[in-house]
Formats: C-alpha cells, structure tokens, sequence
C-alpha cells in the first residue's frame, strides 16, 4: 500500500465528508423545530448520501459511479446509519441538547464509514 496515495484518499474523505456532514447538519438543523428530530436526522442524511456518493466517485477515489458501488455504499451506509441513530439517541438520552447531539454523533460515525466506504470503492469486483 503506498501511504501517500492512502493519505490523499483520507485526505480527500475528509473535504467530501465535510461537505457531507455540513448538508447533513443544515438539513437537521432547519427542520428539527417543525418534524421530529430522527426524521429531521433521517431526511439530512439521505440527502447528505446521495451527495456524498457522487463526491465520493469522483473526487475522493477517482472512481466511476455505478449503481454497484452505489448499492455496495448504501450498504456501508445502512451500518453507519444504524450508528448514528444509536449515538443518537444515546447522546440525546444522556441530556445532550437536539442542536448539539448530531456533532459527537460525527466524530465517532465518520471514521467508522471511511473504511467501510473506502472497502466499497476499493474491492476489484465493484
């Protein structure tokens, strides 16, 4: 493995992940007051993922969207998903305010989805 293309890739993650997490907030943020917080939470991110899938593709790995890869990320996503809302309701149920919670919820989440996502676009038969 060469440490620079890998550091480049993290590197690149990182950015699209940013962009990702900020749509996502955004999102949660502008709707939490008027819906439920978990589906303000779902609708951020679902949006967020179709984003981040294409940013993905193109930008982090240098790669060609296919709905293989896109069905191979949703499945990477559906886990990270399941963590989210459990840290999500964890951080909630510990007396962490509705604005707040999300914020630990990505620092934990995040890590944890780029290997998973980096699998996806990275396996040879993809």
């Amino acid at each position: 493995m060469d440490i620079r293309k890998i550091t480049g890739e993290v590197f690149r993650f990182g950015i699209v992940g940013l962009l990702a997490t900020a749509l996502h907030y955004g999102i949660y943020y502008l709707l939490q007051n008027y819906i439920p917080v978990y589906i303000a939470y779902s609708i951020g991110y679902i949006v967020s993922f179709i984003a981040n899938f294409y940013l993905t593709a193109f930008f982090t790995f240098r790669s060609v969207p296919s709905w293989k890869k896109m069905i191979g990320m949703g499945g990477a996503h559906a886990i990270n998903y399941i963590l989210h809302i459990m840290l999500l309701n964890l951080f909630l149920s510990i007396g962490i305010p509705n604005v707040w919670a999300p914020f630990p919820v990505f620092a934990i989440a995040i890590p944890v989805n780029f290997f998973l996502v980096r699998f996806v676009f990275k396996h040879q038969k993809l």
